[in-house]
This record gives C-alpha cells, structure tokens and sequence, in this order.
C-alpha cells in the first residue's frame, strides 16, 4: 500500500534505533503484564476467595492506575545551522520526539504539526499521537503532543548560535500522570535517547528527568 500524499520522510538511522527500543520496551512490557496475572493466579490459589479478589484488584489499579508524571530540561549540540536546526524541530519529526514518530506505522503531516498512527497488540489496537508546533520567539518554539486527543507533553525549545554550529536547550514536562505499565517505556527511553538524537546529528550534552507523583 502506498504511503499517504502527506507523509513525510522519516530519519532512517534515527528510526532504527527507535525500532530498537520499541523490541525491548514490548518485551519487558509483556513480562510485567504477565508478572502481574502471575501474582493474581497465586493470590487466587492460595487465599480465600474475598482476599485473593481483594488482590487482584489492588494489583490492577495499582498497574493501571496513573501515578507519575515526568519533567526535565536537556542541552543538545549540532554542527548544523541554526536555520536547519529550527526546521527541523518545527517539522513533522522533531529530533527530541523519536519514539514518538520513529515507531510510528504512519507519519503525516497536519494543520501546525503532525500526526503518529501506532499500533499496538498485533495490530488489535491503534492510537494517533499529534505534535502541534508554534513558534513563540525568533529562537524559541512549543510542541504540544497528544495522544488519542489527551494531553500527553509539552517541549520549550530555545535555538543558540555557537561558534561551532548550534546549542539547543529543551524544556519538557508531561500534561498527564502515567500508570506504573508506561514505566518500561520512561526507563528504555533513557537508554536509547542518545543513540537515536546521535542519529539525527545531535550531541547529549546534558539531559536530566524527573518522576513526580
């Protein structure tokens, strides 16, 4: 099937990466969804039936329910040029999303960003994550992501001109709480972050993130 009109190209090398860490974020995933019946098939077989409901309810909020948000700030290093660096944040795979466009089935191209359909389940269930990107300086952009029309994050980008290409530094905190299955997820991605910006072109010069309740 051929791609939509309005699908733009995506890194290569950066997307690589990106499948990576989706292979291992879905296995670990996997074993802590089924570490989790686990628990609850033991609980049923041990102890009274009250109880063991008592458990297994407790172990699926506790899976489910949403507990943390993330925030941090990064510093980033490129040779390009400002103006290349600008145009690609502001277009339709920004270099600090990856795992957001790098995993998806199809990118596409919107009104003020782009669209990431992805799915998941073996294909049993879908959802499309958007980037709606707005220039609030000369130097400075906002991306607002979406997922499924819920909030997910917002990134403050502010673009600096060095003597030996450009520094970008980011600002990022999520605008919902997450549940303890999207762990995984946080956890991977710290892992494969630096490999997949090194991809498009990017030194990690600096980047620290925090979990809040």
């Amino acid at each position: 099937m051929s791609p939509p009109t309005n699908s733009p190209a995506v890194p290569s090398d950066a997307r690589a990466v990106a499948d990576r860490y989706l292979r291992r974020e879905r296995l670990l995933s996997g074993t802590m969804a089924i570490s989790v019946g686990l628990l609850g098939a033991v609980a049923v077989l041990l102890l009274p039936l009250l109880r063991a409901l008592g458990v297994v309810v407790l172990l699926l909020v506790v899976f489910r329910f949403p507990v943390f948000r993330t925030a941090g700030t990064a510093t980033l290093s490129t040779e390009a040029e400002p103006a290349a660096v600008r145009a690609a944040f502001a277009g339709p795979t920004p270099p600090v999303l990856p795992f957001q466009w790098g995993i998806a089935d199809t990118v596409r191209t919107i009104d003020g960003g782009a669209a990431y359909d992805v799915s998941y389940l073996f294909g049993l269930r879908s959802v499309t994550m958007t980037v709606e990107t707005a220039v609030t300086g000369e130097d400075t952009l906002e991306l607002v992501v979406t997922a499924g029309e819920q909030d997910w994050a917002t990134y403050d980008v502010t673009i600096h001109e060095t003597e030996d290409g450009t520094t970008v530094d980011v600002e990022w905190s999520a605008d919902r709480r997450f549940a303890l299955r999207r762990l995984p997820q946080t956890l991977l991605a710290g892992r494969y972050r630096e490999q997949a910006l090194a991809a498009q072109g990017y030194t990690t010069v600096e980047w620290d993130t925090s979990l809040s309740l």
